[in-house]
C-alpha cells in the first residue's frame, strides 16, 4: 500500500468536466493545476471544476520554460494568472482558501530559482506537505524547503499523441517499473507520492477516458489517494 496526493496539469480543457465528474465519483481529491491561456478557452470547465469542490491552482498563464524568462517576465506569469484565478474563484463563489503553484515542465527559473522562491513564499503561495516523502529521486532535486509543487511520479500520458509511437500501454509499463528514470516506484510498499496527470484533449482524443484507466491500475495496485495538506512556508 502506498499514499498518493493526485495533481493534474494543464487545466481547463473540454475533457475537464468528465474527469470531475469521474473523481469525484471515487471520492478521490486532487489539485488542478490551471494554465491561464487555457482558462480563458475552456472557463465554464474551470467554474465546474471550482463548484464541483475541486482545488485549482497556479501553472503559470502560458506554460513557459522559466529558465527562459528574466525574473520580471517569470513573476508576471505568475501574477497574470493569478488575477485570473482570483476572478475564476469570486464568478464560481468559491473561497480561495489555498494558492499551490507548480512551475511548468518542473523548470524552477535556473539563475532565478532562489530570487522566485523567496517570491512564492513573500506572496503567501501554499507548499503542498511532502514530509512524508522519502525517494532518492525525490530527494535529489532538493524539494523540501520549495515552495512549489513538484511531483514523484509522471505517469507520462501526455506523449501519447496521433502518430506518436507512445501508447497506454508504456504508460502502463511505467506505472509497475521499479526505477521510472525521472521519479519513484509508484508501487513500492509504505511510500508517499504526489502523481502528475495532465487534462489534455489530444490524449482523449487517442485513449477515451484514460485518467480512469491509469488511476484504476493506480488503485489496484495498492494506491491510496488522499487530500492534500498544505503549508506556509
Amino acid at each position: 500500500m502506498s499514499k498518493a496526493v493526485l495533481t493534474i496539469d494543464d487545466i481547463a480543457s473540454a475533457n475537464t468536466p468528465a474527469i470531475v465528474d469521474y473523481l469525484c465519483e471515487k471520492r478521490i481529491p486532487v489539485i488542478l493545476f490551471a494554465v491561464g491561456e487555457n482558462v480563458e478557452k475552456h472557463y465554464q470547465e474551470a467554474l465546474y471544476a471550482l463548484r464541483k469542490g475541486m482545488v485549482i491552482g497556479n501553472h503559470s498563464y502560458s506554460h513557459p520554460e522559466f529558465s527562459s524568462l528574466s525574473l520580471r517576465e517569470g513573476i508576471a506569469e505568475i501574477e497574470k494568472n493569478e488575477a485570473l484565478l482570483d476572478t475564476l474563484y469570486a464568478d464560481a463563489g468559491v473561497p480561495r482558501l489555498c494558492r499551490p503553484f507548480r512551475f511548468p515542465y518542473g523548470d524552477k527559473g535556473g539563475a532565478n530559482k532562489e530570487a522566485l522562491q523567496a517570491y512564492l513564499k513573500e506572496r503567501g503561495f501554499d507548499k503542498v506537505d511532502d514530509s512524508g516523502i522519502k525517494g532518492a529521486w525525490y530527494e535529489a532535486q532538493n524539494q523540501y524547503g520549495d515552495v512549489d509543487t513538484l511531483w514523484t511520479f509522471d505517469f507520462g500520458e501526455w506523449q501519447i499523441r496521433k502518430g506518436a509511437a507512445f501508447t497506454a500501454e508504456d504508460v502502463l509499463r511505467r506505472m509497475h517499473e521499479a526505477h521510472p528514470g525521472y521519479g519513484e516506484a509508484l508501487f513500492e510498499e509504505k511510500s508517499s507520492h504526489i502523481l502528475l496527470l495532465h487534462a489534455h484533449d489530444e490524449t482523449e482524443a487517442e485513449v477515451p477516458g484514460y485518467y480512469r484507466i491509469f488511476l484504476e491500475e493506480a488503485m489496484a495496485g495498492g494506491v491510496e489517494f488522499e487530500a492534500p495538506r498544505f503549508l506556509r512556508l
